[in-house]
């Protein structure tokens, strides 16, 4: 069972400039959502949580040591059985499959950097905070995260995911990949999502 909700911090209400872009774009950001939940997969109840950088930045600190912002972080859900109803024996709530929270200020920077929508940059940091939900981990993997979130950005038809960009920045210009669907430059830094409850 799938289901997702998606939330504009009132703070960044107030003060981030993609603000009403991000308003207008939640009708196309649900059900994209929903079809990576589905592709990556994510199983249970996701929110997603549009936010302005300080609060990301008090959510960095808080809990992961880190006191600055980023642009997204993730928050699985710790392991807990979805609760039964006694007459039918159906999940009377869905089980939480975790949380994200995207910078809409690192967003709409980013989104001009790349030259691209800002609904599509919500939509890299999307799949990249579901991925960490699903159990990936950049700094610890071979890999693998790296490559599933490249295989689901051709999928979804987006410009090059975040690992694929921290990996062109890092590289000389001659090893660069001549990728047609990347963007025009390559700045944006590593993100990592912690995962709460001890794990990595």
């Amino acid at each position: 069972m799938l289901h997702a909700m998606i939330i504009v911090d009132p703070e960044a209400n107030r003060s981030t400039q993609g603000r009403a872009d991000a308003e207008f774009a939640l009708s196309a950001l649900r059900p994209f959502l929903l079809r990576a939940q589905r592709a990556v997969p994510v199983v249970g109840q996701v929110s997603v949580l549009l936010a302005s950088d300080s609060a990301i930045k008090r959510l960095n600190r808080k809990f992961r040591g880190k006191n600055r912002a980023t642009d997204v972080l993730s928050f699985p859900a710790l392991e807990m059985p979805a609760q039964k109803s006694s007459s039918s024996q159906r999940p009377v709530h869905p089980p939480m499959a975790g949380d994200v929270a995207i910078s809409l200020d690192a967003a709409a920077r980013q989104a001009t950097q790349f030259g691209h929508p800002l609904t599509m940059e919500l939509k890299i940091l999307m799949l990249h905070g579901l991925l960490h939900l699903a159990g990936y981990d950049h700094e610890t993997d071979a890999g693998e995260m790296a490559s599933r979130e490249e295989q689901l950005r051709r999928r979804f038809r987006l410009p090059s995911a975040l690992l694929a960009r921290s990996v062109t920045e890092k590289a000389s210009p001659s090893q660069r990949p001549k990728d047609k669907t990347a963007p025009r430059k390559a700045g944006a830094r590593k993100i990592v999502g912690r995962k709460r409850a001890g794990r990595p």
